[in-house]
């Protein structure tokens, strides 16, 4: 099939690479280069960093919608245009008569947003996955043309899910093209009274407090792992909480013990992978190797 890609996002990255190895990609469209890092460097989209090195190279498009990239787009005649994590609306005028849809990384109307898996996590989602739909006027409301789930265990982050529901996207996208090309592809409209948000996080998602339980406070720290990254203050180091599970060991809450026990209103939760400030990601075990952390207190929140 002759396909236009739009994305910006390293969510993409799977589908579009299986697209240019099974397709004739005519177009990759994404977002201008940004400042990015301490330096503010400008900074290509991961879409466009790979589409530079790997394809034809990516156009950037401030505006989709503007009347010169429109034409531009509609003059392609491409069989498909497929959307994931762009990060523009495309507007009615330009989607006229064309077939395009759009991977969201949650089960549809569930967690309609930006932060779909985040979200997930979050509000302790047992099961997540994607959802393939066509595009529409308001966000994420598309008829769903096929999804695919899969499991959130109780250590996962935001990380994990977002690696692992990008890699099967690859997948779900490619059937949604057969079956159209095979015309046999079918819609079915979302069902509204079902439908959930999920908006963009700040960095006080991540705030840890001492009074919460310790369910939402492991939530709180896979869910925000990598980004917006919750932390503590233990023994004087900030200390970045990149994974935690479960536990049955109890601590006092505020306390941290030498096992990796953060102690909540009603219990623990087991540290597992945590990043030292100005270090890099390790288990817990080998940063408090050599410390003394029995009465290690707390802070009641920080960042990464």
């Amino acid at each position: 099939m002759r396909v236009v890609f739009f994305g910006s996002g390293a969510f993409g990255l799977p589908t579009l690479q299986r697209l240019h190895d099974r397709h004739e990609v005519l177009a990759v469209i994404s977002q201008p280069d940004r400042p990015a890092g301490r330096r503010r460097r400008s900074t290509p989209t991961p879409i466009a960093q790979w589409a530079d090195t790997s394809a034809a190279g990516a156009r950037r498009c401030e505006s989709v919608n503007a009347p010169d990239c429109m034409a531009w787009l509609r003059g392609l005649q491409a069989d498909a245009w497929v959307v994931i994590a762009f990060g523009q609306k495309l507007s009615p005028a330009l989607l006229q008569d064309e077939f395009a849809i759009n991977l969201h990384a949650s089960l549809l109307p569930r967690w309609r947003g930006a932060a779909p898996i985040h979200h997930a996590v979050l509000a302790g989602d047992s099961i997540t996955g994607n959802s393939v739909i066509t595009l529409a006027d308001r966000m994420d409301a598309g008829d769903v043309l096929g999804t695919v789930s899969t499991e959130i265990g109780l250590t996962d982050t935001t990380g994990d899910l977002h690696d692992r529901l990008a890699d099967m996207g690859s997948d779900l996208v490619e059937q949604v093209l057969l079956a159209h090309q095979q015309g046999t592809l079918q819609g079915t409209p979302q069902d509204e009274t079902a439908a959930t948000l999920a908006p963009k996080l700040s960095r006080e998602a991540a705030r840890l407090d001492v009074a919460m339980c310790s369910v939402d406070a492991r939530r709180v720290i896979n869910g925000c792992a990598p980004w917006p990254g919750a932390a503590i203050d233990a023994g004087g180091q900030r200390l970045g909480l990149l994974r935690a599970g479960p536990t049955s060991s109890t601590v006092a809450p505020g306390v941290l013990n030498s096992g990796g026990v953060l102690g909540f209103a009603d219990g623990g939760v087991q540290l597992i992978d945590v990043k030292p400030e100005g270090g890099r990601a390790m288990p817990f075990a080998d940063w408090a190797r050599g410390r003394h952390l029995a009465d290690a207190t707390p802070m009641a929140w920080g960042q990464i």
